[in-house]
């Protein structure tokens, strides 16, 4: 039925819109596995506030990088290209498909084309970042990156520390945006891929956002997020849905206005999740509520000899 290659169908779009159950759909239909590629999921300590599939979820299909390592190790974007590479090229030795699932658009374009070439950045510049970080707001680091590459600005999580000191850090070491460093050509790869986007009204979206979040502070997010509270410095807790919580905790806001910045902060991820995903011209989009057979015959007529 299918090339001779391995293929690797990714199922990506927003956060909230329905891709890991069209995930297991897939993986059902094809008799195989399912990759994470959801950089908050990997985080074992981490559970409501990062969406893990349910216990049902993932005893429907098997399921690889979810909760595998711990918040106090040091795992990069490029760690994650190693090991999935790795994982897929055993693999695909037992199976000649595969499913790689995540709204993480940089670990998914690591994974399908490599991870991009950077030039070495003096490590005092990345230290002054993180020294300005702290002695002044991370507002100085946006407003920074926005005049400097304002290219990668409209795609980056820019509430995310790690990655504003990452950007800047290769902006003020060599004079030039860090988007002009992004990779033109891809790693070759040994295996073909289809790219399913799942997509719906942008108000549908933020709808199912905020019920989301409704859910997960009904689920134990706040328990979930004080446990972890005084680990609170850790890169992997530097994501939406905890830091607004971590506020609350420093009687900086109320629980009510952390609940609802956490709805607006997701909302606006969302919305970059989607610019991302939409300057990939592979992507093969379908509406987020559709019959999951359509895409499953989409797949099999594009992959039939």
């Amino acid at each position: 039925m299918f090339s001779s290659k391995p293929v690797l169908i990714c199922v990506v779009g927003a956060t909230g819109i329905g891709k890991t159950a069209l995930a297991i759909k897939l993986a059902q239909a094809f008799s195989t596995e399912i990759i994470s590629a959801d950089s908050r999921q990997f985080f074992k300590e981490m559970s409501i506030g990062t969406a893990v599939p349910s216990k049902e979820e993932l005893k429907a299909a098997p399921h690889h990088f979810i909760q595998n390592i711990s918040i106090f190790e040091e795992y990069s974007v490029g760690d994650f290209e190693r090991d999935t590479i790795s994982f897929l090229k055993d693999f695909f030795k037992r199976k000649n498909i595969a499913v790689m699932v995540g709204g993480s658009g940089l670990y998914v374009d690591a994974v399908v084309k490599g991870l991009d070439n950077f030039p070495e950045i003096p490590s005092g510049i990345r230290e002054q970042l993180n020294l300005e970080l702290i002695e002044n707001s991370i507002e100085a680091l946006q407003n920074e990156l926005k005049i400097a590459d304002p290219s990668y600005f409209e795609k980056v999580d820019i509430h995310n520390p790690h990655r504003l000191v990452r950007a800047l850090e290769i902006c003020r070491g060599t004079g030039k945006p860090y988007s002009s460093f992004l990779k033109k050509e891809n790693t070759a790869r040994d295996f073909e891929t289809i790219f399913i986007g799942l997509t719906a009204a942008r108000q549908l979206i933020y709808d199912r956002i905020n019920t989301r979040v409704d859910q997960m502070i009904e689920a134990g997010l706040i328990d979930e997020a004080k446990s972890l509270f005084p680990h609170k410095e850790k890169n992997a807790l530097q994501t939406v849905g905890y830091r607004e919580i971590f506020e609350y905790f420093e009687g900086n806001i109320s629980i009510e206005e952390a609940i609802s910045e956490i709805k607006k902060n997701t909302r606006r991820f969302a919305k970059r999740q989607n610019t991302w995903f939409k300057k990939n011209e592979a992507v093969n989009w379908f509406d987020f509520d559709g019959d999951p057979s359509t895409i499953i015959n989409f797949i099999k007529a594009k992959n039939a000899l």
